[in-house]
C-alpha cells in the first residue's frame, strides 16, 4: 500500500491546473488555534499571489456544525462521507478523538487516503492516521502531552518529538504553532520560498523553528534569547519531571553553582528554582488528572512523586483540592 500511496503522491506533485484542492475534516473538541493555523496561511497565500492557489472545503464526521473547545461553533460544508479525492486531506482533532471518530470513520479514512497527495494529522489527528494503519512503519509526531501514550499505543510507528513530521505523503503536527509552520512548509514546497515569506509577513510571523525542533513543555519565547542560562535550566527541568533532580544536582549538570542558579531564577522569574520545578511537575500532573484516565498512582510517578500521599498533599496545596476531587469535579461540570 505504501508504494501505491507514494506513487500516487508523485502524480499529485506534477504541476496542477488551478488551485490546490484541500479537504479539512474538523472534529468536535478541536482547538480554534489549530483550525486557524490551517485556514489563515491558505487565505493569506491567495491574497499575496495574482491568482488563488488554494481552494478548501471543511467537513465534519457527520456533517453537523462543530463545537470547538473555546465554545465557538463552526459551520461545515458537508460530511466526511462526502469525501472523494483531492490534493490534501487535513484531519484536525483535539480531545476525545476516539469518541468523535469511530470505526466507520477510520475505515473510510483508510479507503479514501490513497486518493490524496498529502494526508495530514493535526494535533490529535495523528491518532486517526495511526488507528487506520496508514502510519505503520513511518515517522510521526503528536502533541507533546500525548507523545508517550501515542508511542505506547502504536509501536509500529517511529514517534518523534519534532514540531511536525513529513514522511512521504503522511504529515503530522504537534499543535497549533507547529501546524502554522507545516502550512508554510506546504506553501514553500508548492509555490516557492518567496510566497511563503509573504504569507509569514502577513501575520508578522518570524519562522525561527525547524520542523525537527523538539516540542517544548514551556514556550520560552524571548527568554531563550535574552536569558539562555535560565532557559537551559528550565529545559533540563522539563526533561526530568518524572525523575526530578535536587537543586544542587541540577546546578552541577548545568555547570553552575547553586547560588548562581538561585540568582538566575530570582532575577528572571521571581521564584526560587525549587518552587518553579515543583510547579512544572504539578502542572504536568494536573494535565494528566484532567485529560487522561490514568490512575493517581501513575500520575504521581509520571510527575516525579514516589509517594501517592506526598503527591496528593502537594497537589492539594497548589490547586486547592486533592487530585481525585479535582477529577471528580470535572465530571460533574
Amino acid at each position: 500500500m505504501r508504494v501505491v500511496f507514494d506513487n500516487f503522491r508523485m502524480m499529485k506533485e506534477l504541476p496542477q491546473p488551478g488551485p490546490l484542492d484541500v479537504t479539512i475534516v474538523l472534529l468536535p473538541e478541536s482547538s480554534i488555534m489549530s483550525l486557524a493555523s490551517v485556514l489563515d496561511p491558505m487565505r493569506a497565500a491567495n491574497r499575496v499571489v495574482p491568482e488563488p492557489v488554494f481552494r478548501w472545503t471543511i467537513l465534519s464526521p457527520e456533517g453537523q456544525p462543530v463545537l470547538l473547545t473555546c465554545g465557538v461553533e463552526v459551520r461545515v460544508d458537508g460530511a466526511f462521507a462526502d469525501v472523494t479525492s483531492g490534493d490534501a486531506l487535513l484531519l484536525i482533532a483535539g480531545f476525545n478523538q476516539d469518541r468523535h471518530a469511530g470505526r466507520s470513520f477510520v475505515a473510510r479514512l483508510k479507503k479514501v487516503a490513497r486518493r490524496f497527495g498529502i494526508v495530514a494529522g493535526i494535533e490529535s489527528g495523528c491518532w486517526l492516521l495511526a488507528r487506520s494503519g496508514l502510519l505503520d512503519g513511518r515517522d510521526a509526531t503528536a502533541h507533546w502531552e500525548e507523545l508517550e501514550d501515542f508511542a505506547a499505543a502504536f509501536p509500529a510507528l517511529n514517534v518523534r518529538a519534532d514540531r511536525f513530521v513529513t514522511d512521504g505523503p503522511l504529515w503530522t503536527s504537534g499543535g497549533a504553532s507547529p501546524t502554522f509552520d507545516m502550512m508554510l512548509h506546504l506553501v514553500r514546497e508548492r509555490f516557492g520560498s518567496a510566497v511563503a515569506l509573504d504569507v509569514a509577513s502577513v501575520f508578522v510571523y518570524d519562522e525561527t523553528h525547524a520542523a525537527t525542533d523538539a516540542q517544548p513543555l514551556v514556550s520560552l519565547g524571548r527568554l531563550g534569547v535574552h536569558r539562555p542560562e535560565l532557559a537551559a535550566a528550565i529545559r533540563l527541568m522539563e526533561r526530568t519531571i518524572d525523575r526530578p533532580l535536587t537543586i544542587a544536582a541540577l546546578a552541577r549538570r548545568l555547570g553552575f553553582s547553586t547560588r548562581k542558579l538561585e540568582t538566575l531564577f530570582a532575577d528572571g522569574l521571581g521564584a526560587a528554582p525549587g518552587k518553579y520545578y515543583l510547579r512544572l511537575r504539578l502542572t504536568a500532573a494536573q494535565r494528566l488528572v484532567r485529560d487522561t484516565p490514568l490512575s493517581m498512582q501513575e500520575v504521581a510517578l509520571r510527575s516525579g512523586f514516589d509517594s501517592l500521599s506526598a503527591f496528593s498533599r502537594a497537589f492539594r496545596n497548589h490547586f486547592g483540592a486533592s487530585p481525585l476531587k479535582f477529577r471528580m469535579g470535572l465530571r460533574t461540570k
